[in-house]
């Protein structure tokens, strides 16, 4: 009987799956007034399904049938307009707002047709726009953001499970993200401290409009940042009744509610609990990770001209030690060997307050975030020994922006500024054995507290010349903070831009961006201290890190669903934090779990990324949706020869093909496959490791700095394969999706791992020939596992 059950179930859902149709409804509206366009036409995109909105701006579709659309809207004395991407059920209602912008009708101009291809005037270049579905059925990514853009041009991945962001050969600190126009301290679970990364995203895709990513050309209101800008625009609650969705996927299960609150006021919230622990353990893996997630937001729509918005994200993470391994193997003694307990938690909220004007409107943002970080570590992880590590810190940043965008006489104009009060606490212990030529063991021990104001401004200017041919953008900003003498000068950090998009025919566009970008370094390196308490990073001049760009392209558009892009960027960094301990820049570092930049440097590093990016994207046959990126990459800094070396993110080429094809009735298929240079690497110094005392500082090698990244792991392939299958009920929904990550189980041999030779009961074996050391050896370092993933989403 149980046998009969899962194949009945199939059937009774393929006969009750009956063609139920959804309804769209949606307002049309000027974006710089926020008043409502009457008489606006839109259409579904790709049909002539059409419809027109009324005296309010309002307008509605129904009977539509269930999937993944778009909307396209024209008006009178307005550009075409494309919405995003966003899913019909028949389980609720959908609510799209459609922002129209002004446009001077002028004869002989070039007609550049409405696209969902989209750029702005500040960022003709290097921006890049996801929606909803290809975020939901990205092939290998499980509904994570950070895995999607990983897949984009000029994003480096890796086959193991982490999720750095490695944008055009920067570091993974490199990185800033917005939650409607709210920033956050990152995007994942058991983020490393001072940098970003993580292994599980915490952003619910369940609330996600769009994303635009911005791998260069940041507009001048976006700072402190130097690879990337990720902005992520939410959905509104449904105004009309209450939705509850519910999802299980690989490694957590996910509770979404959303819906009215009152006649103006709209809620969404969620919360997601992982059981990925157990996945582990199942799996043997020496860590056992644990995280918790909530994000809400809620919008009131006081009138026509003033609406708010609170919003907040957070995650509490653990991760403990699987000593509960029966015979473990090299690898798990390893990682057993070296890995801290860690405990950690954040969050970010905030109320972002929109005022419309005539030609005008204002944005305020208040928000606050905060991080703590605990990690310790018992010799041999025993808890009746002494801790070798006791590390815990609190991050806090609050946080006022002001921005007026306008448009006036034909130009755009964003203006504003802000300012932060921040505040970093420590308590560090730890025992190190510092790698010089007179080797020595000893403790770091010490306690900082530091706090400081920050502030920045900026203004752009953007306008369309020649018939609205050719669009030029200049933006200027600056960022100071009152750490130090230095860094509280605005002249120091003053960042100009320049952007240009000439518009060839109807389909062929040449784009350009220039600008000098800073970066504040991380609140571990400000607040680090030397034992006797004193600030050395203050006392060695720390800097803000600045990157020049120069960014260039041709864009190609065959049709509406068709484009294909070259990209060639060249990337300049100076004044980037190096380690007075190994002399290595901190451009190589911050693409591990632990703390990041807590340490003595000086801002003497100088590096550069350079390469370039093509990209096409085409729907073909109405059915297939095919992306292809290739991106060649260098990533270079200055060792202390002064010559220019390869850094731990140089992979060189990188190469991303998705398809997905739509099988009808409600079946898709996706597939990806990647390549990923190989990645350098720095030799053991064995000499060193082998010491006892130096190991047993830190149960890990050390390693060769003499001859940094002089070895490379070969290249890494990875194949993610995804079924969906979607079925309507009258009044819910049910998704089921099959996910496997590496297909065909490739592992990549990466750097190898340090470890010591031990007798039966897991003991140490002391070098005969020689006492004060142990037996060392290296152990084969393979990543990469086949990953299947069953999930399931039901909403109603």
């Amino acid at each position: 009987m149980k046998k009969l059950f899962l194949p009945l179930l199939i059937v009774l859902f393929s006969f009750a799956a009956t063609a139920q149709n959804g309804t769209i409804r949606g307002r049309v509206f000027n974006e710089k007034s926020n008043e409502p366009l009457p008489f606006t036409n839109i259409v579904i995109f790709g049909t002539n399904i059409g419809s027109t909105s009324d005296l309010d701006g309002n307008f509605i579709f129904t009977g539509i049938q269930p999937g993944f659309v778009k909307l396209a809207a024209t008006s009178v004395g307005f550009e075409s307009y494309i919405s995003e991407e966003f899913q019909v059920t028949n389980a609720k209602t959908v609510f799209v707002d459609i922002p129209m912008r002004e446009t001077a009708i002028q004869l002989e101009q070039v007609v550049v047709k409405a696209s969902p291809f989209r750029k702005t005037e500040e960022s003709p270049v290097s921006m890049r726009t996801l929606g909803i579905g290809e975020i939901e059925k990205s092939p290998g990514a499980n509904r994570d953001i950070s895995k999607v853009i990983q897949a984009l041009p000029g994003v480096a991945s890796t086959v193991s499970f982490r999720n750095d962001i490695i944008v055009r050969g920067g570091g993974p600190s490199e990185n800033r993200f917005y939650l409607d126009g709210m920033e956050i301290p990152n995007l994942n679970h058991f983020a490393t401290q001072g940098s970003a990364g993580g292994p599980v995203g915490i952003i619910n895709v369940d609330f996600i409009r769009e994303v635009d990513f911005y791998s260069g050309a940041f507009p001048a209101n976006r700072g402190n940042t130097l690879s990337s800008v990720i902005e992520m625009r939410q959905i509104d609650g449904n105004p009309e009744r209450l939705i509850f969705k519910g999802a299980v996927g690989a490694s957590d299960l996910a509770l979404t509610l959303n819906g009215p609150l009152s006649e103006n006021t709209t809620f969404l919230v969620s919360a997601r609990r992982s059981y990925l622990q157990f996945l582990f353990d199942l799996i043997g893996l020496p860590f056992l990770p644990t995280y918790n997630d909530f994000q809400f937001k809620v919008k009131t729509r006081f009138d026509q001209k003033n609406e708010l918005t609170f919003l907040g994200i957070g995650a509490i993470d653990k991760s403990v030690l699987n000593t509960g391994i029966k015979d473990p193997t090299e690898d798990q003694r390893y990682i057993l060997n070296y890995l801290p307990v860690n405990e950690q938690w954040n969050y970010a909220i905030g109320a972002v307050y929109r005022h419309f004007r005539t030609n005008s409107f204002d944005t305020w943002v208040l928000s606050r975030n905060m991080l703590s970080n605990v990690a310790y570590k018992h010799i041999n992880n025993d808890e009746s020994l002494p801790l070798s590590i006791d590390y815990t810190s609190q991050e806090m940043e609050n946080k006022f922006r002001y921005e007026n965008s306008s448009r006036i006489n034909g130009y755009k104009i964003i203006a504003g500024g802000g300012g932060e009060y921040a505040r970093y606490t420590t308590n560090t212990f730890q025992q190190v054995f510092i790698p010089l030529a007179e080797d020595t063991l000893r403790e770091i021990r010490y306690g900082s507290e530091i706090d400081m104001f920050k502030y920045h401004a900026f203004a752009q200017v953007s306008r369309n010349f020649a018939n609205d041919r050719l669009i030029l953008s200049l933006g200027m900003r600056t960022d100071g903070n009152s750490y130090s003498e230095n860094m509280s000068n605005p002249l120091n950090q003053l960042s100009p831009r320049f952007s240009a998009a000439w518009a060839l025919t109807d389909k062929f566009f040449l784009n350009f961006n220039t600008g000098r970008y800073f970066q504040r370094p991380a609140y571990t390196t400000l607040g680090y201290r030397d034992n006797a308490g004193r600030l050395v990073n203050k006392d060695n001049n720390l800097k803000y890190i600045a990157s020049n760009h120069v960014v260039a392209g041709v864009e190609y558009r065959r049709n509406e669903t068709a484009k294909l892009t070259l990209e060639g960027f060249y990337k300049h960094y100076n004044d980037y934090p190096v380690s007075v301990v190994d002399s290595i820049s901190l451009a190589n570092k911050g693409g591990d779990f632990g703390v990041f930049g807590n340490e003595e440097v000086t801002s003497t590093g100088t590096g550069r990324a350079y390469g370039f990016e093509v990209y096409l994207r085409d729907r073909l046959m109405d059915r297939v949706d095919l992306i292809v990126s290739y991106t060649f990459v260098r990533s270079e800094f200055k060792d202390f020869n002064d010559k220019f070396i390869p850094s731990a993110w140089d992979n060189r080429h990188l190469l991303n093909t998705t398809l997905g094809i739509d099988l009808g009735k409600n079946w898709n298929l996706g597939a990806k496959w990647r390549f990923i240079g190989g990645s350098p690497f720095t030799p053991w110094d064995l000499d060193r490791s082998s010491l006892r005392e130096a190991w047993d500082a830190r149960r890990q090698g050390y390693l060769d700095f003499s001859r940094f990244n002089t070895l490379r792991t070969e290249n890494a392939h990875q194949l993610d394969v995804r079924v969906d299958k979607q079925y309507f009920f009258d009044k819910w929904s049910f998704n089921f999706y099959v996910d496997i990550q590496n297909a065909y189980n490739f592992q990549q041999e990466g750097a190898p791992n340090l470890t010591t030779v031990t007798d039966g009961l897991g003991n140490d074996l002391i070098d005969p020939a020689d006492p004060s050391r142990y037996q060392i050896k290296e152990v084969v370092n393979l990543a990469g596992r086949l990953l299947p993933t069953v999930g399931i989403i039901v909403e109603f």
